[in-house]
C-alpha cells in the first residue's frame, strides 16, 4: 500500500534544500545573535540576510519583519499586542467567524480583558465582503482580523478591498496570510495591510519559527518579557537554523511559484476529473472560482467524516476533516457551520484535501481512485 499525503494544510514536508541549508548552523554557527564577538556576529550576519529575503517576499522594509516562534505567535502579538496597546483609542476589534483559531482564541482573551468583539459571518461561499467590514466599523474600533486565504476551504478574501477601507480608519489592519504565502504574489503595500503572519512549515520550511510583518509605526505591547530581541518586540534568543531553514523555504517558493502553484493546480483538477468520472456524488464547499489551488474541500452527499477518516487512513490517504489544530477531534468544522448552519450535512460530511510537493500526477490519481472506492463502498 502506497502512503499518500494530501494534508499540506496542515504541515508540510521539510525540503531537502531546506535540510541542507540548517545542518551547517547547527554544526557552525552556535554564537547568539545579539553578542557582540565574532561568533555572535557571524550569527547575526545570518539574522541579517533571513530577515532581508522575508522583507523582500512581500515587499517591505526590513525592518518591519519580526521573528516569531510559530504563524499563532505572530497572530497572538498582532491582534492581542495591538489592542492592548492601543486601548485609550477604542475598545472593538472585527473578525470573521471563519477564522483559524489563532486568532478566534486570541479574541476570546481579549473579549475575557473587556474588549468587544464583532464576528464577521460568511456567505454561503466562505467569503466576507468588504462592505461587512465597512458596515461593522465603529468609532471605537481599533484592530481588524481578516485571513487572507481559509485554512479549511482554500477560499481567498478580499484583503485590498477590505484594506483600502481599513487605510482611513484610525484601526489597524491584520491579515492572516499563513495559508495564502507561497500559493498567491503578497505585497503588503498594495494590501495595505498593518500587521500580516506568516509560517514556515506551511511552505516546506521547519516548524517551530514564522514571522509577523508590522508597519512602521504600528504600536504593539510586548507579550513576552526578558530580553531585547528583535527590537524590544519578541524578546528571547533567535531560532538561528529555524530562521536559516526559512530563509531557504521562502527562496524556494519565489523562485519556482508558479511552477509549483501549475502542478497543484493540475492535482487539484485530476482529482476532481476522477471524482466525476467515477460518478461520485460530491459537492466544492467554497467558491471555487475564487480559491487557491492548493487546497479543495469536498462534501460527500451520504457519508459521516469520521468513517471516510478512519478509512481513508487504512487505504493510505492522509486528508482532514478541517483546520489541523481540530484534526484529532471530530468536532464540527466552524467554518463550515459558519457557511451553511450547524445542522446543515456538509459540516458533517465534508473533507478537506490540500496538494504540495509529496504529491505528483501519479499518487494524487491513485489517491482519488482510492477515494471513490471508499465513498462508494461507504454509501452502500
Amino acid at each position: 500500500m502506497t502512503n499518500i499525503y494530501l494534508d499540506h494544510a496542515a504541515t508540510t514536508p521539510v525540503h531537502p534544500q531546506v535540510i541542507e541549508a540548517m545542518v551547517p548552523v547547527y554544526q557552525e554557527v552556535f554564537g547568539n545573535p545579539s553578542s557582540v564577538h565574532q561568533f555572535g556576529r557571524k550569527a547575526r550576519r545570518i539574522l541579517d540576510e533571513a530577515r532581508r529575503t522575508m522583507a523582500d517576499s512581500i515587499h517591505c522594509n526590513e525592518k518591519e519583519v519580526i521573528f516569531t516562534g510559530s504563524g499563532t505567535e505572530a497572530d497572538n502579538m498582532a491582534i492581542i499586542g495591538a489592542a492592548r496597546a492601543n486601548r485609550e483609542k477604542g475598545n472593538h476589534i472585527i473578525t470573521t467567524a471563519i477564522e483559524h483559531h489563532a486568532v478566534l482564541h486570541a479574541a476570546e482573551q481579549l473579549k475575557k480583558e473587556g474588549f468587544i468583539v464583532t464576528y464577521l459571518e460568511p456567505d454561503v461561499n466562505g467569503r466576507i465582503t468588504a462592505e461587512d467590514v465597512a458596515d461593522a466599523l465603529t468609532e471605537e474600533t481599533i484592530v481588524v482580523s481578516v485571513m487572507m486565504v481559509n485554512n479549511e476551504t482554500g477560499v481567498i478574501q478580499p484583503i485590498p478591498e477590505i484594506g483600502e477601507i481599513v487605510s482611513s480608519h484610525q484601526a489597524y489592519f491584520h491579515t492572516d496570510a499563513v495559508q495564502a504565502f507561497g500559493t498567491m504574489p503578497i505585497d503588503v503595500n498594495e494590501l495595505q495591510v498593518d500587521l500580516l503572519a506568516v509560517s514556515a512549515h506551511k511552505i516546506n520550511g521547519p516548524k517551530g519559527v514564522g514571522f509577523l510583518y508590522a508597519k512602521e509605526g504600528t504600536i504593539l505591547e510586548t507579550l513576552h518579557h526578558g530580553g531585547e530581541q528583535e527590537r524590544k518586540r519578541r524578546p528571547g534568543t533567535e531560532n538561528l537554523p529555524g530562521v536559516k531553514g526559512f530563509e531557504a523555504a521562502v527562496q524556494m517558493v519565489m523562485q519556482e511559484k508558479e511552477d509549483r502553484q501549475d502542478a497543484y493546480r493540475l492535482y487539484k483538477n485530476i482529482f476532481l476529473d476522477i471524482l466525476r468520472k467515477e460518478e461520485i456524488e460530491f459537492s466544492i464547499n467554497g467558491d471555487p472560482e475564487k480559491s487557491v489551488d492548493t487546497i479543495i474541500n469536498i462534501s460527500f452527499t451520504g457519508t459521516n467524516v469520521e468513517a471516510l477518516l478512519t478509512n481513508f487512513d487504512l487505504a493510505g490517504v492522509a486528508a482532514s476533516s478541517g483546520s489541523a489544530c481540530t484534526a484529532g477531534s471530530v468536532e464540527p468544522s466552524h467554518v463550515l457551520s459558519a457557511m451553511y448552519g450547524s445542522e446543515d450535512e456538509r459540516v458533517y460530511n465534508s473533507i478537506r484535501f490540500s496538494f504540495g510537493l509529496a504529491n505528483n500526477e501519479a499518487n494524487v490519481k491513485e489517491a482519488a481512485e482510492n477515494v471513490c472506492k471508499i465513498v462508494n463502498r461507504l454509501k452502500r
